[in-house]
């Protein structure tokens, strides 16, 4: 028989075990008033085993973020160098959304503790933080490939505006309960990002010929240079 844990699908899966019951005891009893062994306990492990994966308990309510790290670098990765950076980084971090929405119960409960108790506020702005710079050191080394000298300053902002507008998706559905439609806003958010750090492909040079003789006074001369060019 296997063991608990052995497999990474084990794991993935104890992890998410572990911050299951986590976040059911930090809500029935208060997260300070809860302890280590509780947890483990809830989860039918023993203390040794909540600190190999976790170094402590306020890391237990952000259980899956190594992971969906890792998919985020995995999406950079496979993604068509053809493609608009800035797409595919809206794409990677929709992960992040797709996880809350997997485990809404979790979610929702976690979205509580956050907001009343400091050290896991702490936590998630710390997550956070770590997503958008993942996403802009993937921006900052597409940038440079496309000869950009403005690489590491447009990937800063780029990848702050990104994880802005997840937010600003995620805590609205939050307190929506999970009724809002994340799909949609994230959609919504992401596209007005793409859109605003889009590059523009340069206008194609237009030859505009002009036929005049050499007693065409200079004014003359403007007006049907000018008249051509409107007209291409």
């Amino acid at each position: 028989m296997t063991r608990a844990g052995a497999t990474p699908a084990g794991r993935r899966k104890l992890r998410r075990a572990l911050a299951a019951a986590a976040v059911d005891l930090f809500a029935a009893k208060g997260y300070e008033a809860t302890t280590v062994d509780e947890i483990a306990a809830a989860a039918g492990v023993g203390r040794r085993t909540f600190f190999r994966y976790f170094d402590a308990k306020d890391d237990v309510l952000f259980a899956n973020h190594d992971e969906i790290v890792a998919e985020m670098e995995e999406t950079f990765a496979a993604a068509d160098p053809e493609r608009d950076p800035v797409e595919v980084a809206c794409e990677a971090v929709g992960l992040v959304l797709d996880s809350y929405a997997a485990e809404l119960d979790v979610s929702l409960k976690r979205f509580t503790l956050t907001r009343t108790v400091p050290s896991l506020r702490d936590k998630e702005v710390a997550t956070v933080d770590r997503y958008q710079r993942v996403l802009a050191r993937y921006l900052r080394a597409r940038f440079t490939e496309q000869g950009d000298e403005t690489a590491s300053l447009r990937a800063a902002v780029a990848a702050a505006a990104i994880a802005a507008a997840n937010n600003h998706v995620l805590r609205r559905w939050l307190r929506s309960g999970g009724q809002d439609d994340i799909a949609a806003s994230a959609a919504e958010a992401f596209a007005l990002v793409i859109d605003a750090f889009r590059v523009e492909e340069p206008a194609a040079e237009t030859t505009v010929v002009a036929v005049m003789t050499t007693a065409t006074p200079l004014h003359a001369v403007i007006a049907k240079v000018n008249a051509a060019l409107n007209e291409s």
